[in-house]
């Protein structure tokens, strides 16, 4: 199941719901205000790029094997040997 983040309505915080994609989109209690005002927000990811700028999700991409999954996958061009 993949995480959420969602933002009160009420409070404006800010919390993460472990959840199916199915029920993302239904409303998640605050646990600041208890508000059931929320809603889920647009999360950004990291890849790796080609380019020569070096940013966060470069740095993982090196440290991890490259990829979204170390390489163990094969189909982004690293092996994990």
């Amino acid at each position: 199941m993949p995480i959420y983040e969602y933002r009160c309505e009420s409070c404006a915080g800010k919390f993460e719901v472990l959840t199916r994609f199915a029920e993302r989109d239904h409303a998640q209690v605050c646990p600041a205000c208890e508000s059931t005002k929320t809603r889920v927000l647009v999360s950004s990811f990291a890849f790796a790029s080609g380019g020569e700028s070096s940013s966060v999700s470069d740095f993982a991409s090196e440290t991890s094997g490259g990829g979204c999954c170390g390489g163990a996958c094969g189909s982004c061009g690293s092996s994990p040997n």
